[in-house]
């Protein structure tokens, strides 16, 4: 927050602090103490930021309220006061539907939220607020709230809204748009300390995106479309304001560290609101083993069969993988190894708890040769899982809290049919037969991947027309199971976006219930686009 307001001009900051699995930590927060449930980091940055935010003319809008934004406004108004600073306060509440979700047939989960949308926020500054902070608005309504309310878009303004969204999507994850988890980020001269993005918005929507002079990383089509690729499901980008057509966006270098994004149309959004659904769904433990030398899958089994054996009670879930590592007439003991990994999952938490962790480490001198682990397994530990429900948006009661303790109710928005997945467009001629030859998949591809749930999306693109004319044709659903076993037997849909050069798959269900159930290696599907990338494909020698 410091680096954003010193090191250049600002007009507002935007700060997204939640994320699924961060409801349910900050709901679990409240129910231990009322006056929680809000992201305490946020609270700590302003102590140290509010002051020089204030001294240069600087508003600030975040969603850190969390699962209580009238709780941390109420904090931020002390702050305030404790500082001696001129500034109001406003807030955006009524995304709480836990108390009511059973009647508005969501079950009963732990927390749930609705995602409201941006003109809380529009309210709240046209009433003059200095600092607004929300609940459970989508990532990108922080960005849009203020270009709604300093251009005076209405409702109906989609293409200027979808405009903002995009701007918001590509900046909301901070620097993974200056080269964070950037596939070619070895091309990036400075990537010690990458600057924050900055999305400098226009009246029409289009909008630029950069960094303040002198901070790392760097502002390219790349970097910026491999955020706009992030979390995705297909063309129609819904949200509470407005349905991006991400197939629309046009990306441009405008020049260093500046690349525009223009010409995005939007529509009304769909009727029903997003509800985030976070429930306890057991508890957890693991154990890793280490397996060195010869004879790896015996050992392997040996450990899987004394602790099943051992346990006092088996846990409703049991999972087991072995990742070999291990390579022969190995020069070192780490290349040796492979990992075994349990994980147990029960509802009971003692059934994961001490007595799985001591069977663990009571097989130590009783078991394989070599017997190690990385760590001694402790306690268990609560996990939760993420669905997604839909209500009526009159059913989330959207209200505005001004500085002066006004409320104004915000009416949803005018709202669309449901939504179609669009026709696929028409791909590029494909490239002629030419000599090829294997390769990695990341020579020449980008990829970024990211969780939705249960399900996990990669978003692959490439720079070139020709690369885009082989690519469009050669990385198909079907091949795509064939690079990513694990994803063999899922369902898969495939999105082409032309303008973009990219492809993006969702992949149902790689996820289990979710990055907050962890159940894969690579809970929240980070890695996955990563994984796709070294893998060997045929490529066309041109394009190497």
């Amino acid at each position: 927050m410091r680096e954003m307001l010193a090191d250049g001009e600002l007009d507002v900051l935007t700060g997204d602090y939640l994320a699924e699995l961060t409801m349910l930590i900050l709901g679990r927060d409240r129910l231990k103490d009322p006056d929680l449930g809000y992201a305490k980091t946020f609270l700590r940055q302003l102590e140290d930021c509010l002051g020089l935010a204030a001294e240069r003319g600087v508003r600030i809008v975040s969603n850190a309220g969390g699962a209580n934004p009238a709780g941390l406004a109420a904090r931020v108004r002390k702050l305030v006061d404790d500082l001696g600073l001129d500034l109001t306060v406003a807030h955006v509440e009524g995304d709480d539907l836990t108390p009511r979700a059973a009647e508005l047939g969501l079950g009963t989960p732990l927390v749930a939220h609705a995602y409201l949308g941006c003109w809380g926020v529009v309210e709240c500054l046209d009433a003059g607020a200095d600092v607004v902070v929300t609940g459970r608005v989508t990532d990108a309504s922080v960005i849009v709230g203020p270009a709604a309310a300093h251009f005076g878009w209405e409702p109906t303004d989609h293409d200027a809204l979808a405009g903002a969204v995009a701007a918001g999507h590509v900046i909301e994850c901070g620097t993974q748009a200056t080269g964070g988890n950037y596939a070619f980020f070895t091309e990036i001269a400075d990537m010690t300390r990458p600057g924050f993005p900055i999305a400098e918005l226009r009246r029409d929507g289009s909008s630029v995106i950069t960094k303040h002079p002198g901070t790392g990383g760097a502002v390219t089509v790349d970097t910026v479309t491999a955020q706009l690729m992030y979390e995705v499901q297909d063309a129609r980008y819904a949200g509470p304001d407005v349905t991006t057509r991400l197939d629309t966006i046009e990306v441009a270098q405008e020049g260093p560290d500046r690349v525009l994004l223009s010409s995005t149309c939007g529509e009304a959004p769909p009727p029903d609101l997003k509800v985030s659904l976070n429930t306890l769904g057991g508890f957890r433990n693991e154990v890793d083993f280490v397996l060195t030398g010869l004879d790896i899958e015996a050992k392997a089994e040996l450990a899987r069969r004394q602790l099943e054996d051992a346990l006092p009670a088996r846990p409703s879930e049991l999972t087991w993988t072995l990742s070999r590592l291990d390579r022969p007439d190995a020069d070192t003991e780490e290349r040796a190894s492979a990992i075994l990994r349990c994980v147990a999952r029960d509802t009971d938490e003692k059934v994961v708890g001490r007595a799985f962790s001591g069977v663990a480490v009571e097989m130590a001198l009783a078991s394989y040769p070599g017997f190690s682990l990385t760590s001694v397994p402790g306690k268990a530990s609560p996990y939760g899982v993420f669905t997604a429900g839909h209500v009526d948006p009159a059913q989330a009661p959207h209200v505005a809290v001004l500085p002066d303790g006004r409320r104004v109710d915000v009416p949803p928005a005018p709202r669309a049919q449901p939504l179609e997945v669009l026709p696929e467009p028409p791909l590029p001629q494909p490239l002629p037969d030419e000599p090829s030859r294997s390769a990695p998949l990341g020579t020449v591809v980008a990829a970024r991947s990211g969780d939705k749930g249960g399900n996990a999306n990669i978003g692959v693109w490439v720079r070139t027309e020709d690369q885009w004319r082989w690519l469009a044709h050669a990385l198909t659903v079907e091949r795509l199971r064939a690079l990513l076993p694990e994803a063999a037997e899922l369902p898969i849909t495939r999105t082409v976006l032309p303008n973009l050069r990219a492809l993006n798959f969702v992949v149902e269900g790689i996820l289990g219930e979710g990055a907050a159930a962890q159940a894969r290696f690579d809970p929240q599907a980070k890695g996955l686009g990563e994984w796709l990338r070294s893998r060997h494909v045929e490529i066309p020698e041109a394009l190497l």
